[in-house]
């Protein structure tokens, strides 16, 4: 069970504080229930009423400080994933998106970022499919880090790359 004021994330609402855990929001009746309720970090003015039990719903806490260090020295070695069929490949990215789980977003990003390049490349246009999953593993990952690394969200992509390639750079 999360404590009051810790962050998770939350399947489908990204990072969130619990901000109490309380009886059925709903039905008073039913004393057994509890739920968390939830306030997306990055969506003011939304409260998430949850079930403490939903299984249906990936409930998690964010990764702390070393684990965002550990995921960034790890970035490199973690593969690009290619599928040629496109519909495959759509239901993979939105497989791992789904997962919330780090080292997936990674491999989406770099597989995107990659696929990106090449379309440009070849002089063709960037499928809005393709910027769509960009965007949302990019946030995804982008908020947690930036709440794990005590850095601002737009800062995480530069705090990255200077720690892949050097500090000097």
């Amino acid at each position: 069970m999360f404590e009051v004021g810790e962050l998770i994330m939350c399947g489908g609402h990204g990072v969130c504080r619990v901000t109490a855990v309380t009886g059925n929001p709903i039905d008073k009746l039913d004393k057994k229930r509890k739920y968390y309720i939830l306030e997306p970090v990055y969506e003011k003015g939304s409260t998430i009423y949850t079930p403490v039990d939903n299984e249906k719903v990936i409930m998690r806490k964010i990764m702390n400080e070393k684990d965002a260090k550990t995921l960034i020295k790890k970035i490199p070695e973690i593969e690009t994933v290619w599928i040629k069929e496109e519909k495959t490949r759509e239901q993979m990215y939105k497989d791992a998106i789904r997962s919330y789980d780090c080292r997936s977003l990674v491999q989406i990003i770099k597989t995107l970022y990659l696929r990106r390049q090449s379309r440009a490349e070849q002089g063709k246009k960037v499928l809005s499919s393709d910027e769509h999953y960009l965007k949302k593993a990019e946030e995804l990952l982008y908020s947690e880090m930036s709440l794990a690394l005590s850095i601002p969200k737009e800062n995480v992509v530069d705090y990255i790359s200077r720690e892949i390639n050097g500090k000097d750079k």
